[in-house]
């Protein structure tokens, strides 16, 4: 018997052509059967068929037979010449017989017989095709695509490969030939992705290293020349911006990069295992390098949109509710541990975040608007839901204490400023009842009154208030939210201001009754101290001229309203002077402290700053700043030399003559020193302080009403008055200092009762 094999990758046509001249097909040419058996031989076959004889009637006959199938099998591969095997035997045969076994799906099963056959009778041998291809065995894939992955890394590490290359090219191509192709192509792209990025991570630590030991050797020149040039960047930050313009900065690493770490997030979405460590320097580097943001940052928020977006949608169609909303809560808790593992501290939440102080109350806003889109479409504005939302929001807003009340404020004095034309009066109405809103939601409403005081002064002050009219509307929306004692000192503001303009009015006809001559122009706003932010007074060394206007004033002034104070504030004076230059006459409008500088320049050419401190009597810190707006800023009247940013203590100043401006009227901004932790501490410390008394009239107003409480009923109203929160700590030191100081006292039976002592 024979064994059947696979043919080869020619087709069985192509073989009979090659086989036309052999002497076999003379053979069947003398035999007159060639053109009869070409047209009956199966044009596509798999299997070669094989024969053996039945009897044994003729041994050596049987035994040529067996060696010349075997023989014509094994080299021509043609079925043809088999079915011309048989006959031949037959005829050498005679009378003998012979069986056939004809192939099918799963081999060799039926045994077709030839017997008492006529001389010259060639019969059809028909051999099927497999009905099923045959399978690939168990974890084939699997293994193969192990060898394959050790062979791809080792090309990358440089090393020996384990495996022939023939084979592992064959293993390709048998992955191929039974479509994996497309899983094959992506486990490819995944691995070299990951062994890209492991080399920018190294070639990353590899710089730091380098850097680290560099500037170990350079430290001293670190510490002396490069600390006193403020243009120049330390060694460290020389080295990474190195690093980012020579090999981050690249496009086409820079994409990779991006999204070879994209890709692994989404590996891990998927529920595959990855390197978190890996992740984790990656995404440090791009913060190191100050590329985080505009990278990574907003790519890997639109990913993640995209991605839970389709989510979303499918899962609706799939999942219950319930099992809809488990399953989001566990995406959620996924990505909160995402965050905290290997994502930089910028992508945390908007609140929870120092870094997004910017932009919270904007993202607070835009993320409201889709909170209320999704109850008012998805649930119909459901009462229980509008609830649960306004309780998510108190408490994540809360999360960090007086913070959100300050930037709230902050943002509102943004759009109240003059100069922002963003938005008409009525998108300015809309967006002051939307920031309503969000004011609801905080604890803190004391805190924002603060800043929001401070910052409205200066709108009033200098005139940088955007409109009367918005100012007045955003003051009544608050006094109907928190009441008209919230608004009191605010509307006393405004009340000032009004009284001051028909003041000076009056001190106009007071100057012209008196004949007092003078080229100065004095405007004075009467500020009531209570209604007003506290400003630390300075003193300062003003010219003659307006010193006695001063006096005039405060006479004029006193001799109305006898028995009150005045109390000059320097630092929110400004004037406007007329200049000449080469290309003519000018005039500034500059700041009281910008005023007595410039004014030095009529009695001297050049000037050190020591000696502009002694002339003027301007603190040193305010002195640097007013210099620095007029001779480093974008209309420089003075000459700084050296040339550079910063005051060093022995610059010299001289007028700039050739000073040239476009306009006319040309204002030169004061360089304001941005609002240090020391000030915004000072203004949470005034807000404790105002606390304190306001729990302690709290306290006292509860006693008189009751005579006697326990503690905990005590601290119980005490927390339904007060409109901030209270630590339970802080309320028994008020309790405590109310006692010292005699107003209430402990119950000498009971020390967990409180008497009231009028």
């Amino acid at each position: 018997m024979f064994r059947t094999g696979l043919s080869s990758q020619n087709s069985p046509q192509e073989v009979r052509q090659q086989a036309d001249v052999s002497p076999r097909k003379r053979k069947l040419a003398e035999a007159g059967e060639y053109e009869q058996h070409q047209q009956q031989t199966p044009q596509h076959t798999q299997l070669f068929p094989s024969a053996a004889p039945k009897s044994s009637s003729s041994s050596s006959t049987s035994t040529c037979c067996n060696h010349q199938l075997q023989k014509r099998v094994k080299f021509e591969d043609s079925l043809d010449f088999v079915g011309l095997d048989v006959m031949m035997a037959e005829e050498q045969r005679k009378n003998s017989g012979c069986s056939v076994l004809t192939g099918h799906a799963n081999g060799l099963t039926k045994s077709t017989t030839f017997a008492n056959s006529k001389p010259g009778t060639a019969k059809k041998l028909v051999i099927k095709n497999f009905k099923d291809k045959p399978k690939l065995p168990d974890n084939y894939t699997n293994e193969t695509w192990q060898k394959l992955k050790e062979a791809v890394e080792a090309i990358q590490k440089s090393t020996s490969i384990k495996y022939n290359l023939e084979e592992l090219y064959q293993a390709v191509e048998n992955l191929c030939s039974y479509k994996v192709s497309a899983n094959l192509y992506k486990q490819l792209r995944q691995v070299y992705s990951v062994l890209f990025l492991k080399k920018i991570d190294k070639c990353w630590q590899d710089h730091c290293r380098q850097m680290i030991m560099i500037r170990s050797i350079f430290l001293f020149l670190d510490r002396t020349y490069v600390l006193q040039n403020s243009m120049l960047p330390s060694i460290w930050d020389m080295g990474l911006e190195l690093f980012r313009s020579h090999v981050i900065s690249d496009r086409k690493v820079q994409n990779k990069t991006i999204d070879g770490i994209l890709l692994l997030i989404e590996r891990e979405r998927n529920g595959e295992a990855i390197d978190r460590s890996l992740l984790r320097s990656l995404l440090s580097m791009l913060s190191d390098l100050q590329i985080y943001q505009d990278s990574f940052e907003q790519r890997f928020l639109e990913e993640t949109n995209r991605l839970y977006a389709a989510e979303g949608q499918r899962l609706m169609q799939e999942r219950e509710v319930p099992e809809y909303l488990h399953h989001v809560n566990k995406r959620l808790e996924e990505e909160a541990d995402r965050v905290i593992t290997y994502l930089d501290q910028s992508t945390h939440t908007i609140v929870i975040n120092p870094e997004k102080d910017k932009t919270m109350v904007q993202e607070l806003l835009d993320f409201k608007d889709k909170v209320d889109h999704v109850v008012d479409v998805c649930f119909l504005k459901n009462e229980k839901f509008v609830n649960a939302m306004k309780e998510a929001f108190e408490t994540f807003i809360n999360k960090r204490p007086n913070k959100p009340a300050e930037l709230i404020a902050k943002y509102v004095d943004s759009k109240l400023r003059a100069g922002n034309k963003e938005a008409t009066d009525e998108e300015l109405e809309k967006m002051l009842d939307k920031i309503m809103i969000i004011f609801r939601f905080i604890y803190g409403k004391d805190v924002f009154e603060a800043f929001y005081k401070k910052d409205l002064a200066k709108r009033l002050l200098v005139g940088k208030s955007a409109s009367v009219d918005a100012e007045k509307s955003m003051l009544s929306k608050l006094k109907h939210e928190c009441g008209a004692a919230f608004t009191s000192k605010l509307e006393g503001m405004f009340r000032d201001m009004e009284l001051s303009k028909d003041i000076m009015i009056q001190f106009k006809q007071y100057m012209q009754n008196q004949n007092i001559p003078g080229n100065l122009e004095l405007t004075v706003n009467i500020l009531t101290m209570g209604y007003w932010p506290t400003y630390v007074p300075m003193e300062v060394h003003l010219p003659l001229e307006m010193v006695k206007l001063q006096e005039i004033f405060k006479t004029f002034y006193l001799g109305k309203h006898s028995g009150r104070k005045l109390q000059w504030q320097s630092t929110l004076g400004h004037c406007v002077l007329k200049a000449e230059f080469k290309e003519g006459k000018k005039e500034l409008q500059v700041s009281l402290f910008q005023t007595l500088v410039l004014l030095m320049f009529n009695e001297g050419e050049e000037f050190s700053l020591e000696e502009i401190k002694t002339a003027t009597g301007i603190e040193d810190g305010e002195l640097r700043r007013t210099l620095q707006s007029l001779a480093c800023g974008k209309a420089r009247v003075l000459t700084k030399t050296p040339k550079s940013k910063d005051v060093e203590d022995y610059d010299k100043f001289t007028c700039n003559d050739d000073f040239k401006h476009k306009l006319f009227r040309i204002k030169i901004n004061q360089i304001q020193m941005k609002e240090t932790v020391e000030e915004q501490a000072s203004t949470t410390e005034r807000v404790f302080q105002d606390r304190q008394y306001q729990i302690d009239a709290a306290i006292v107003r509860i006693m008189k009403m009751r005579k006697t409480l326990s503690h905990n009923l005590l601290v119980s109203e005490v927390y339904n008055q007060l409109k901030f929160p209270v630590k339970p700590a802080d309320l028994k030191k008020r309790i405590e200092s109310l006692i010292d100081r005699d107003y209430m006292e402990r119950d000498k039976e009971n020390t967990n009762q409180y008497n009231y002592v009028a």
